[in-house]
């Protein structure tokens, strides 16, 4: 079996998948700056190659705001979502259609053809982005514990994380300014062990909080832009003021390696 065939949608043509995907792009990138204004900073910072893109989670509209302000190429896919049957739902069925989300069942009973399928994408050149925490969580400033996926996948393929930071969408308006703000590449290299996961996981949480520590906190809107924020937003604890009590680590995850 080659990577193309364990890539998203590998059950239709190759020149079906690239058609989905550039006008995917085109029509969420046409919502996306009519709704908001976007400013991407660090483009140069980019690698021109496959690579782990890890950003902060704020709301349900942080992957097209992503999907429609990153460069086209390399072709950009999306871990995620946990869902068994990517079909169920108008956002899920979106990405479905697009082929660009690799997801994942909730039992995680499916880790090993996750874990190829990811592997694949960096092995045709592509970019995965994952959202690092998770899940959403209320606070411009504030960035939870990561999961290990993104550290574990990279090291595993040899790619670089790139983290990503988003800010301005914890609340949406229209004609608000969403930033997005790319940090330099980390790279890696060994084996995939427990210890080197838990190392890059801290480093990369201490890059993202670089990224984020100074984001503003945007005011509640009107009632569109309260509902268009919430729309989707899928909150673990129930609601966003329960979730507002959620907060991650105030400082350094692990201690700076020796210089030595």
């Amino acid at each position: 079996m080659t990577p193309e065939d364990r890539l998203p949608r590998s059950d239709v043509p190759g020149w079906s998948r690239t058609l989905r995907y550039y006008a995917s792009r085109f029509v969420v990138g046409l919502a996306v700056h009519l709704l908001f204004r976007i400013r991407l900073e660090g483009r140069d910072r980019l690698p021109a190659g496959a690579a782990m893109y890890c950003f902060n989670h704020l709301n349900w509209t942080d992957p097209f705001v992503l999907y429609s302000t990153l460069p086209l190429r390399p072709r950009l896919y999306f871990f995620g979502p946990k869902e068994e049957d990517l079909r169920a739902g108008p956002r899920n069925r979106l990405m479905y259609w697009t082929g660009t989300a690799v997801p994942y069942k909730p039992a995680k009973s499916d880790l090993l053809d996750v874990a190829r399928r990811v592997a694949a994408v960096f092995q045709v050149g592509g970019v995965l982005a994952i959202a690092g925490e998770g899940r959403i969580h209320v606070g411009e400033r504030d960035l939870l514990e990561l999961q290990d996926g993104a550290a574990y996948f990279a090291l595993r393929s040899g790619v670089p994380i790139v983290p990503v930071a988003i800010s301005g969408t914890s609340w949406l308006g229209f004609r608000r300014t969403i930033r997005i703000r790319i940090g330099t590449p980390i790279p890696t290299g060994g084996r995939a062990t427990s210890e080197a996961v838990t190392a890059l996981t801290a480093t990369t949480w201490r890059a993202l909080k670089d990224l984020v520590r100074d984001a503003d906190e945007p005011a509640p809107p009107g009632r569109f832009g309260r509902w268009l924020t919430e729309v989707f937003n899928e909150w673990p604890e129930g609601s966003r003021s329960a979730a507002a009590e959620v907060r991650g680590p105030s400082g350094i995850l692990l201690p700076e390696p020796d210089s030595d």
